[in-house]
Order: C-alpha cells, then sequence, then structure tokens
C-alpha cells in the first residue's frame, strides 16, 4: 500500500491478516501469560498448531514491555515474536508501548531476522487508542531503522480501514518529513 526508505532500510504499510503473511516473522500482542487466548492468538493456535504454545508455556510469563521469539508452526512465518505491551488506561501506557516495540525489535535483531511485520499493537482486545499506537510505533521503528540494524525490512500490517486511517495518515506525513 505505502512504502518509504529509512536509513537504507524498507518501512511498508500494508493491509491484512497477518498471521497469513510470508514474512520471516510477525509480531503478536502477547498476554503477560503467554496463552494465546482468542482473537489472533487463537488464529494462531489453530493455524500454526500446539508447538508455539508448547513453546511458551516452557517460557513461563514475560512482563510488560518485554518479548520473546518462538517458532511459528505450521505458519508461513519462520518466527512469532510475542511482545507483551499496555491496556488501555495502564499506568505509563505510552512509554510501556514505546518499550514493547522497541523490545520486539531488539528480540529480532537478536534472532538473525532480517525482516519483520507488527500489526496495531494493542488496539484490538487491550483498548490502545490508534491515535498513541500508530503515533508510539511509527516513531520507534522509525528511530531503531535510522540506526544501524541489520533488519532490512519491517512491515506494519494493519487489519481494517479503522486502523489504515490514522497510520496512513501518520506514514504519509512522515514521508513529507514531518514527525508522527
Amino acid at each position: 500500500m505505502a512504502e518509504q526508505s529509512v536509513g537504507g532500510k524498507v518501512l511498508k504499510l500494508v493491509k491484512g491478516d497477518i498471521t497469513d503473511m510470508e514474512v520471516e516473522a510477525f509480531v503478536f500482542y502477547a498476554r503477560p501469560d503467554l496463552k494465546l487466548g482468542t482473537g489472533f492468538g487463537g488464529a494462531i493456535a489453530q493455524r500454526g498448531g500446539p508447538s508455539i504454545q508448547e513453546e511458551l508455556n516452557r517460557a513461563g510469563s514475560l512482563g510488560v514491555g518485554g518479548a520473546l521469539v518462538t517458532g511459528a508452526g505450521n505458519l508461513k512465518a519462520k518466527r512469532i515474536i510475542h511482545a507483551v505491551g499496555p491496556r488501555h488506561h495502564e499506568p505509563e501506557e505510552e512509554a510501556k508501548l514505546r518499550q514493547a516495540v522497541r523490545s520486539a525489535l531488539r528480540a529480532a535483531e537478536e534472532a538473525g531476522l532480517k525482516q519483520v511485520a507488527f500489526p496495531a499493537m494493542g488496539v484490538g482486545f487491550y483498548g490502545v487508542s490508534l491515535d498513541l499506537c500508530s503515533t508510539v510505533m511509527l516513531k520507534e521503528i522509525r528511530d531503531y531503522l535510522k540506526k544501524e540494524t541489520p533488519l532490512k525490512e519491517v512491515v506494519l500490517c494493519v487489519l481494517d480501514n479503522r486502523e489504515l486511517v490514522p497510520f496512513e495518515k501518520r506514514f504519509k506525513a512522515l514521508s513529507e518529513g514531518d514527525r508522527p
């Protein structure tokens, strides 16, 4: 849908189902107990098979702002980065969301990945506002890509037009040189 170069790397904005993407890895907005649950978690469990939850069970739990990498079972992606972010109106919501995005990027880098896809983090069940989400994610990802990193491509994969509009607006502003 939209693409721009940041520090010699590619940042893309697409609309679709992140669990059906052919990417090295995608980020899942995980629960602290690392149970896949419903929604995208249910889709991951159903399409990916039991090996993903088994790997998460061995990890135990993860604090807000943390991230870890697992295999992706039968999904098209090779890996899943499980990042725990805040819930809406949680104290320090913005700072915790920033930390979750940075942790997911670092986890991708530490796993030797060159490509990672992110959803609109926390905007569904966890109630993070699309305005906050799009602003924080684009700033953190762009700042990360400007540095030395083996990551070559980051894809922002939004689910629907409701999510697309604020991301598109900020994406366009950034490509014209403005801050998010």
